[in-house]
């Protein structure tokens, strides 16, 4: 008789983040932007400080939660932390499509939780999110150098309409431009 072995599946839960989630938020935009990037030739260290100073300081993730037009979604496992997302209604670039717009600000999930549902999980609460709210069209902006993401975004429907600059630090980079109808 063959024995089964069955992966260990975590709870993961998501929830609406709060103004006592800042620092949380803080520390997880902070540390996977991080893993994300910082090995690669094309970004400076000193810019990618002075971006990570910048867009994960607590005052910074305060301010963004006290907008009545910004969302960020915590997926948590097993109670841990692991990843968010970051979303904004009503905002647009020129090349999207539609009146009611939703963007996908950041999906971010840290190294070790990755291969877990983490990105995928936020991905359909966001969708869920934008029905809810009769959004017409959803966006996002991913950097050109980043084929995982981008191939991660295109199973969910995504495809390239524009381009846009992220700026980092001192270099201005390249963003593309990312929709799908809702």
């Amino acid at each position: 008789m063959q024995e089964e072995t069955k992966k260990e599946k975590l709870p993961l839960k998501i929830r609406r983040a709060n103004a006592a989630d800042a620092e949380v938020l803080a520390r997880i935009g902070w540390q996977s932007f991080d893993e994300a990037f910082a090995d690669h030739p094309a970004n400076h260290p000193d810019d990618m400080r002075v971006y990570m100073n910048e867009a994960f300081s607590v005052r910074a993730i305060e301010s963004d939660l006290a907008e009545a037009k910004t969302v960020y979604l915590i997926a948590e496992i097993d109670g841990e932390a692991a990843g968010y997302a970051k979303i904004k209604f009503d905002s647009r670039e020129d090349c999207i499509a539609g009146e009611k717009t939703i963007e996908l600000c950041r999906l971010y999930a840290l190294d070790k939780f990755i291969g877990k549902g983490v990105g995928k999980n936020l991905m359909l609460k966001f969708f869920e999110l934008a029905a809810e709210n009769h959004r017409e069209t959803a966006w996002l902006g991913v950097w050109e150098f980043n084929y995982r993401a981008q191939e991660f975004y295109r199973k969910f429907g995504f495809e390239k309409c524009g381009e846009h600059v992220f700026q980092l630090g001192s270099d201005p980079q390249t963003d593309w431009v990312m929709q799908r109808k809702i």
